[in-house]
């Protein structure tokens, strides 16, 4: 047998750059190159290997975290397709990437990450920045990874990469089982040769097959479907991720179905497609609330069906409604007691369609009228919503579209946590399957300018529009540097607001005081947070970076800086100020988040009342 001499670090390195995948007959590299951060845990073995070899192409993120959060940027875009791999040092280089590694699963996002180890000698003990735990010489901070990773493995011996990598790559590359990767690399062994098969580093590719349920699944979930007097689909991230828009309209079209969107799958159909109601759940419009309390039939396709779709278990109010779960992921195809058809969204739908025409389902005329009557009045609340208003202060919404007004037809708005992701959800109309990306998921502060980056990487023909609160800017802002770095724009648009006013709106309708979420002084006289807002110039910390900065803070400076940062050579900002206390409503929804049950408080023991006669309409569902 052929043999190649290599060490750990150097056939990792051409492993995985032999690693293809293809689906639909199309076929790419897998990974699109390396992400990391040098220490002495990976310097020399990880490090040596990626210069010498030069066959992934290395880029140098401002934070390990931010690396990560760029890779699942990357890989969300591609349709998880691609990704990236991201290294660290031992210790808190590697530590900072388990919150991206928890955001990354979570999402179902692929992302390989190779911390560097302890020593599998054991001899230099405890290694510098490694945990000494008082019960195991065999713990490291990286067993911090195993609860969020989807695989985890360590790497004692340079012989155990023959079987690691091969399943590291069936779990990357399995649609239903995807997300973080972690396989930990031990210094030592990372700079070990071994002599391994040549044969194990011949090009692979990995087929993603668009899976169908079974005959019989399908047939009963005709059944259901055909004599539905309000059916409803509910669309998620795995529309758009098997590339099902077309079949997803027509399917709404030809059988009158309405269709709803989740935040991972807004954006699967135009905003202004017929049968798109819109946004659904806790975050939702008034159109697919309504459309949700009263459907008997629900077709769930490619969601994880979280607290903000359901809106806690209360949007579902059909006292005989049946669910049909169509996914990849069996966890997710049998929630809600759900007839499960496990397979490719794309593949089940163009199944479903051909077996309904065969069966004769009919458009309900009523239902179609319905639809478009909620539709109008939907779009006309978002219309008065997104409308300025003279001699005011702007508000997030009349930002929001006014950015929206300016971003292109294939342009990107992108955003992750605080109060934005609810108003993007209901105001935001985006037209093309990649228009609109949310990571709501995790919803992780600090995901926006990295995983922007990310995106651009993807889709360089494309603007993208990161959209960020100063909360979550103040958290993460440093890859505005790696932006620059390496030439790609990104157009940052700061909301400011103050502080973190998603939280303080859901404090204060709590029967809550104002406490600790406003970026105020300390009062001196009270000893709390409660003084005036802190100035902070955004801009002038973004310029110092390297960005284009423009400050706005009315209707004409910020339509004018928008049109300044799509000219701009490089990465650009924009601070805006809006008001604080002007936010947009939600709509016949309801989210679950507990109110103390004892307090001396009279708007506290309100909002508990409140609270109780809500959870009344929480259902199981079997």
């Amino acid at each position: 047998m052929q043999t190649v001499r290599m060490t750990v670090g150097q056939a990792i390195v051409r492993f995985l750059a032999r690693q293809h995948v293809e689906r639909d007959g199309r076929e790419q590299p897998f990974f699109a190159g390396v992400l990391g951060i040098f220490g002495h845990g990976n310097v020399t073995g990880l490090g040596q290997a990626l210069e010498e070899l030069g066959e992934l192409t290395y880029y140098q993120p401002r934070n390990e975290q931010a690396g990560v959060h760029i890779a699942a940027g990357y890989a969300k875009m591609k349709n998880r397709l691609q990704t990236f791999v991201c290294t660290s040092s031992i210790g808190p280089g590697a530590t900072n990437m388990v919150t991206g590694a928890a955001m990354a699963t979570i999402n179902r996002l692929p992302v390989l990450l190779l911390p560097g180890d302890i020593f599998a000698t054991r001899l230099p003990h405890p290694v510098l920045q490694g945990l000494e735990h008082p019960h195991s010489q065999d713990v490291s901070v990286n067993d911090a990874f195993r609860p969020v990773s989807v695989y985890w493995d360590r790497i004692y011996r340079p012989e155990q990469l023959l079987s690691a990598l091969p399943r590291a790559m069936q779990v990357l590359t399995d649609p239903a089982a995807t997300g973080a990767v972690t396989i930990c690399l031990p210094q030592d062994v990372q700079t070990e040769a071994y002599d391994f098969p040549a044969h194990f580093f011949k090009k692979r590719v990995w087929r993603i097959a668009r899976t169908l349920p079974p005959e019989q699944d399908l047939d009963a979930a005709v059944e259901l479907i055909k004599t539905a007097e309000r059916p409803l689909i509910v669309a998620g991230g795995g529309v758009i991720y098997s590339e099902a828009s077309d079949v997803l309209g027509k399917f709404a079209e030809r059988f009158g179905v309405a269709v709803v969107e989740t935040q991972a799958g807004k954006g699967a159909l135009p905003w202004n497609h017929p049968w798109n109601a819109g946004p659904v759940g806790a975050n939702g419009g008034l159109a697919a609330n309504r459309l949700a309390a009263q459907a008997d039939v629900v077709i769930t396709v490619g969601t994880r069906l979280s607290d903000f779709t359901t809106a806690s278990m209360t949007a579902f109010q059909h006292p005989d409604v049946k669910f049909i779960g169509i996914n990849v992921a069996p966890l997710d195809a049998y929630k809600l007691g759900a007839l499960p058809l496990v397979g490719d969204a794309r593949a089940t739908l163009a199944a479903l369609a051909e077996r309904l025409a065969a069966a004769g389902r009919r458009v309900s005329e009523a239902y179609r009228q319905q639809v478009a009557s909620l539709k109008a009045e939907w779009d006309s609340e978002v219309d008065r919503l997104r409308r300025e208003r003279p001699g005011q202060r702007l508000t997030q919404a009349n930002v929001l579209g006014i950015v929206n007004d300016a971003a292109g037809p294939k342009d990107v708005v992108l955003n992750a946590s605080g109060s934005m992701p609810g108003d993007l959800f209901k105001l935001w109309r985006p037209v093309d399957p990649k228009g609109y990306h949310l990571e709501y998921g995790y919803s992780t502060m600090g995901y926006e300018i990295p995983a922007g980056l990310g995106v651009k990487m993807a889709a360089p023909e494309r603007d993208v529009f990161v959209m960020i609160g100063d909360g979550s800017y103040l958290m993460m802002n440093t890859e505005i540097v790696t932006s620059v770095q390496e030439g790609y724009k990104v157009i940052i648009v700061l909301v400011d607001n103050g502080g973190f006013q998603s939280i303080h709106g859901l404090q204060m309708s709590s029967g809550t005081k104002s406490f600790g979420n406003e970026l105020r002084f300390r009062d001196k006289t009270t000893g709390r947070l409660t003084g005036p807002y802190m100035p902070i110039d955004y801009a002038a910390n973004a310029a110092s970076m390297g960005a284009v900065a423009f400050k706005a803070d009315d209707e004409a400076s910020l339509r004018e800086a928008l049109r300044k940062a799509k000219e701009a050579d490089r990465t650009a900002f924009i601070h805006v100020t809006v008001d604080p206390e002007v936010r947009v409503p939600g709509y016949e929804s309801w989210w679950d988040v507990p109110i103390a049950e004892v307090s001396g408080q009279a708007s506290v023991q309100r909002a508990r009342a409140a609270y109780v006669e809500a959870r009344k309409r929480q259902r199981f569902y079997y």
